[in-house]
């Protein structure tokens, strides 16, 4: 079994490489195979969740320890996720099987920043992407996500509201968010203190 090469390495070889690439062509080979994880996504959740639409998500993300390695993530939930850059989120039919919409796609934050910026005037392929930023900035995004698409499916704070009688019958404790547990001092004891001399090299 051939040995499976480790992210590190890989980070090292890209650092290495001083071939100028193309972005447009760079873009769409990382786009190439999102169809394929998507559907991945959409089948381990189908038997999780009821609904007959639900939410799966791409976000980018770097990694906290590798400087020019990036993650694709891929899940699904019940609702319209919480808005983030580096986000896309598409619509699941359960009936019909399929993706039937792209509800939005956010880029990093420096560029919904700029698209959202009042005296930025963007190509006519950015310009939804600029409405859904401007959206996102002006705080009003489920609403303006749901009537560009016509549907009424509901946040996650407004999934929750709902299903709340549900979700504490099935075991989850929705916290109170006015009040909060003060730390237990008496779990503290001297012999769960490890001794640093313990540790010693010497």
């Amino acid at each position: 079994m051939a040995q499976r090469i480790s992210a590190g390495e890989l980070s090292r070889k890209a650092l290495s490489d001083t071939t100028k690439y193309n972005p447009i062509e760079l873009g769409h080979h990382l786009a190439s195979d999102i169809g394929k994880h998507l559907r991945e996504s959409i089948e381990k959740h189908k038997p999780i969740f009821d609904e007959p639409e639900f939410c799966v998500v791409m976000v980018i993300a770097s990694d906290p320890l590798i400087k020019n390695l990036v993650r694709r993530k891929f899940y699904c939930w019940p609702y319209l996720p919480k808005p983030r850059p580096n986000q896309s989120v598409f619509l699941y039919n359960r009936a019909k099987d399929d993706i039937v919409k792209r509800l939005w796609v956010l880029p990093h934050a420096l560029r919904m920043a700029t698209l959202a910026s009042t005296n930025c005037i963007v190509d006519k392929e950015d310009e939804t992407m600029q409405a859904w930023s401007v959206a996102f900035f002006k705080g009003r995004f489920w609403e303006f996500i749901r009537h560009m698409h016509d549907i009424d499916m509901p946040s996650e704070q407004e999934y929750f509201l709902t299903h709340r009688k549900e979700l504490i019958k099935a075991g989850c404790q929705i916290p109170n968010a006015n009040s909060s547990e003060p730390f237990d001092f008496s779990k503290i004891a001297v012999e769960k203190v490890i001794d640093t001399k313990e540790a010693s090299i010497d």
